[in-house]
């Protein structure tokens, strides 16, 4: 990037992302792109050295990105990258004050994710219905996902020894912290049937739970054709990621009265107002059968 100061401290903020805070490829394309848009700016008013900026300065740019129609997520982002930039240069001794303490990224009105019904999750799963050993595999693998809403990269990471079929759990690992998910009848089946019949011989000596047919570990892209493939074959017109089968496993849930602290902990979540995003849905739901029950709604 480079480029002056500026452009200096950002290339240095972003190795130390990468090789110390070991932050993933997306969060570090993230980081440059904010960063790189706020430096174009700070060239445009003549400010090439960090140490120039002040509040002002960056508040003026967030009503820029206002102004230009990004939407509030876009804006949160930016500021969150601008905040982290600058706790950065702060605790490196570049800078002596932190101009970011008086910066407010805008409200971010969390939207209920889009799901699939309850008759569209059953359609999906009715399709790989073959004897093949691919499909018996996928229909594991699917019947697994709905059943546990684990993040697609959790179940292609999944290891034999995470599987507990007498008990009907899978053990998860994210980031460091297990954590253990009941496994339904209909997935528990689809994974015996796979792991008895088919894994043996499709899966060799991998340690991974789910391989692809040449024995390696599935990645998230070789999953992703998966669910397209079967997503064409149910006619659903949705376009259908490994993480709308997430959400939908756990709007389910809630609209089916699971505890909103026991779906936090399957689902991962390290904080309670990620899961409540869901109550929306169960709100919307409420709102419908009131208005189609209670008798003075049309008077």
């Amino acid at each position: 990037m480079g480029e002056g100061f500026m452009g200096d401290y950002i290339d240095k903020f972003i190795t130390y992302l990468r090789d110390v805070k070991h932050s993933s490829l997306n969060t570090l394309s993230s980081y440059k792109r904010d960063l790189k848009q706020l430096q174009d700016y700070l060239d445009a008013e003549g400010l090439k050295d960090p140490k120039s900026v002040n509040t002002t300065m960056l508040n003026s740019y967030i009503l820029r990105l206002e102004r230009e129609g990004k939407s509030s997520a876009t804006v949160s982002r930016s500021v969150a990258s601008i905040r982290s930039f600058f706790i950065y240069l702060l605790g490196t001794g570049i800078i002596d004050s932190n101009p970011t303490e008086g910066i407010k990224p805008p409200k971010v009105e969390k939207k209920s994710p889009e799901t699939l019904s309850i008759e569209e999750v059953s359609l999906l799963l009715e399709q790989p219905n073959g004897i093949s050993d691919k499909e018996i595999r996928d229909k594991a693998m699917l019947e697994l996902l709905y059943a546990t809403g684990m993040r697609v990269t959790e179940l292609i990471s999944l290891k034999v020894s995470d599987v507990n079929l007498s008990m009907g759990f899978v053990s998860c690992t994210d980031n460091g912290r297990e954590r253990v998910i009941p496994i339904e009848n209909a997935a528990k089946n689809a994974l015996t049937n796979y792991m008895l019949n088919v894994r043996p011989g499709m899966c060799k000596d991998s340690v991974y739970l789910f391989t692809n047919c040449k024995g390696e570990q599935m990645t998230r892209q070789g999953f992703w054709k998966i669910i397209k493939l079967y997503a064409n074959r149910a006619k659903i017109d949705k376009d259908i990621t490994p993480h709308m089968i997430r959400h939908s496993f756990a709007m389910h849930m809630v609209n089916n009265g699971a505890d909103l602290r026991a779906l936090q902990e399957m689902l991962g979540h390290s904080d309670i107002s990620t899961t409540q995003v869901y109550l929306k849905g169960k709100r919307s739901k409420l709102k419908e059968v009131y208005d189609k029950a209670h008798p003075r709604v049309g008077v």
